[in-house]
């Protein structure tokens, strides 16, 4: 891991230096760029990283981006939508006052079922239980902790909980467990300016699920925000950016306006389908070179054409 994190660093440094990067820029100057972060701890690193979105591109909102979808109107040149995925407290705690200190609006796609809970995210609680020993038939045991979670997004969801019960049965002891946010909380971060998106009642990969258990996820989640906000979720998130025509059908049942992918790619604007907006994948510790070189299109362009999924 520490030398596939030395050769990232080495290229976003090449990337960071290369002329290809104010090409890129140009070209995609007319592009919506989507931010996707997930956990925000370290505050420092990520005001920094949105006072260089603000020098780069021109921060939207949620609502201007589906007002442009349903006017079919381009966006403003270099905009850029920063969004969150899961529902993590740090958002709220951390991510939401460096926003609104510098007027940027966002979106967070929240995992409905786990409000008021201290529930880890199942994917937290796997790499856990198998540090403490936790066992299941379908997991090679000299598989790394996030190798299990890996496998475990490939094969059919009722596979995939069987498992998890395996490694609970199995494993020392259980994984520790994490405040997740309050529904009360949910309408304290749309008055700060992030907008509350859906992501699903518990998070399965919706296209390893049965048709009946896709319908499920979305439609209780919808009804479960709708409650907590007093309107239901304008935008949905598809966990871990998967999703097949069954899941296009139940979102567009669900009434969504907006739905988002994980795929590290621009997004087109005028936007051709907006249940298939592109995102950009970027962490809160990552380096200024790394977004820099994200938000000129260079980054997702290489990793595009080094086949990377």
């Amino acid at each position: 891991m520490m030398g596939s994190a030395r050769l990232s660093k080495t290229i976003d440094s090449a990337l960071a230096r290369s002329p290809f990067q104010a090409a890129h820029r140009w070209r995609t100057r007319g592009d919506l760029a989507v931010l996707a972060y997930h956990s925000v701890e370290d505050g420092a690193q990520f005001a920094r990283q949105m006072d260089l979105v603000r020098e780069l591109r021109r921060p939207v909102s949620l609502d201007h981006i589906i007002h442009a979808i349903e006017n079919k109107t381009p966006l403003p040149p270099r905009a850029v939508l920063v969004t969150f995925d899961d529902g993590d407290r740090s958002v709220l705690e951390v991510a939401a006052p460096i926003l609104l200190e510098r007027q940027i609006p966002a979106a967070a796609f929240v995992v409905a079922g786990l409000l008021d809970t201290d529930a880890p995210f199942w994917w937290d609680e796997v790499e856990d239980l198998v540090r403490r020993g936790g066992r299941a038939d379908i997991i090679d045991p000299r598989e790394s902790p996030f190798g299990v979670v890996r496998t475990l997004k490939r094969i059919s969801n009722s596979k995939r909980l069987l498992a998890i019960e395996s490694l609970r049965r199995t494993a020392r002891e259980p994984a520790p467990r994490m405040l997740q946010l309050r529904r009360s909380e949910l309408v304290e971060l749309e008055r700060s300016g992030v907008e509350v998106g859906n992501h699903t009642m518990t998070h399965p990969c919706l296209h390893e699920c049965s048709t009946h258990t896709i319908r499920e996820e979305l439609a209780t989640s919808q009804r479960e925000l709708a409650q907590v906000l007093g309107h239901a979720p304008r935008a949905l998130a598809y966990p871990n950016g998967d999703h097949d025509p069954r899941v296009r059908e139940a979102a567009e049942a669900c009434g969504f306006r907006a739905a988002f992918l994980f795929d590290h790619r621009m997004a087109r604007s005028p936007i051709p389908d907006p249940l298939r907006i592109s995102r950009l994948r970027i962490d809160a510790t990552a380096s200024l070179e790394r977004l820099r070189v994200t938000l000129s299109g260079l980054h997702p362009a290489v990793h595009q054409a080094l086949g990377r999924p």
